[in-house]
């Protein structure tokens, strides 16, 4: 079973949407920026990393990414068994499941972040990173520390981000040294995320969720709070707010994931982090990383071996040879009549329009079948044809 991963702040970097301006699937960046009004093609192509690296813009740069990826992994017919996210990236897993509209992911990120970076500003805080030391004696170490220091993520077998007031976390990677830590770090982050300190963030990003509509989810996803899987609306709205400031269970929600079957865990989004926790929580499954169009190439061929090895199986969410063309817009769909079965497509062909928008292949394969009917009204990323690839 597949599930899809995605990235919290953190993965962000400069330029990182530059092999995705040319891509049908970069079109979400206009349909977000009109939402969060905000220029986000310029935070994708153009924003340093120091601009980047503010919350506001980093969150949402983030979350753009990993829509983005998501959009372009869709197209392919891969479907996941789960979705989990690590802290931001949970929004992305909503989004992702259906259980949060695209739109009011965007409106969410875009308030989440401004009022986290508000918190950050209004009481000075940071994170230190913890390697090589068991959960329960980090949290002794924060336990015995004399200040304001919490665990904030546990990310992956001796690997534990703890925060809070920055001369507080001095006098607790003292203790984690004492008690056997290899390291204990600094992280270059603007405050204290997943602590009390971010409960002015958590009370006001309260107002927006409850102004948004919650759906049941296509598949389960994992919650950071308990490292659960909630498949029901039911309880998303309380869990979104209290994940600002509770510790991100990611360890947790790994080893749940596999427990229920997970064998193949695809990070969708910038970077490569989630991919390295996994490697060192899970052991025998695969693990593929996606942030490139090239990644999407690469990734029904790498979905092809996990299957031959016994990584995936037949009937479980993976359609290795299978891809869609979408549609592009929402609008009335006239395909081309000299379209049969059979016809060899190339990237670029034109399969037909939707209103007076072009609708294009993205790929190299053989048509197996109009998935919409001349004069059907679809709507934006609906299926349009399915193909089937050499």
């Amino acid at each position: 079973m597949i599930a899809f991963t995605f990235p919290g702040q953190g993965s962000q970097a400069s330029g990182m949407g530059e092999p995705w301006k040319d891509h049908p699937s970069w079109e979400l960046v206009g349909e977000a920026a009109e939402v969060a009004g905000r220029d986000i093609e310029h935070l994708l192509l153009e924003a340093d990393q120091e601009t980047l690296t503010e919350t506001r813009n980093s969150q949402l740069a983030t979350f753009m990414m990993s829509m983005i990826v998501l959009d372009a992994v869709e197209r392919t017919g891969v479907e996941p068994a789960f979705h989990a996210g690590h802290s931001l990236g949970e929004y992305s897993a909503l989004v992702a499941s259906g259980c949060v509209s695209f739109e009011d992911g965007v409106r969410l990120v875009t308030e989440r972040g401004n009022a986290m970076q508000d918190a950050a500003d209004a009481r000075t805080g940071t994170m230190f990173a913890v390697l090589g030391l068991d959960d329960d004696k980090v949290e002794l170490a924060c336990g015995r520390t004399d200040g304001d220091v919490w665990v904030a993520n546990y990310n992956a077998p001796g690997q534990v981000v703890i925060a809070g007031d920055p001369e507080a976390l001095e006098l607790a990677a003292a203790q984690a040294k004492e008690l056997g830590a290899k390291r204990a770090m600094p992280i270059k982050v603007g405050g204290a995320f997943h602590t009390p300190f971010m409960s002015p963030a958590r009370d006001r990003l309260r107002k927006a969720i409850a102004d948004t509509e919650f759906r049941d989810p296509n598949r389960p996803v994992f919650a950071n709070v308990d490292a659960l899987p909630h498949p029901t609306a039911d309880d998303w709205g309380s869990l979104m707010g209290a994940q600002l400031t509770s510790p991100v269970r990611w360890r947790q929600t790994l080893h749940n994931l596999a427990d229920a079957g997970s064998t193949v865990f695809l990070e969708l989004g910038p970077g490569t982090i989630l991919t390295g926790m996994a490697k060192r929580t899970v052991k025998g499954t695969t693990t593929i990383s996606i942030s490139t169009p090239g990644d999407v190439d690469q990734l029904l061929d790498s979905l092809s071996n996990a299957t031959e090895t016994g990584g995936v199986h037949e009937g479980e969410y993976l359609y290795a040879i299978e891809r869609l063309v979408v549609s592009p817009s929402t609008g009335v769909f006239v395909p081309l009549a000299e379209l049969d079965n059979g016809t060899e497509l190339a990237p670029g062909q034109l399969v037909g329009h939707v209103g007076d928008r072009e609708v294009r292949s993205a790929f190299t394969g053989t048509l197996q079948g109009m998935l919409a009917v001349s004069g059907e009204r679809v709507t934006t990323s609906q299926p349009i044809a399915w193909l089937r690839t050499s």
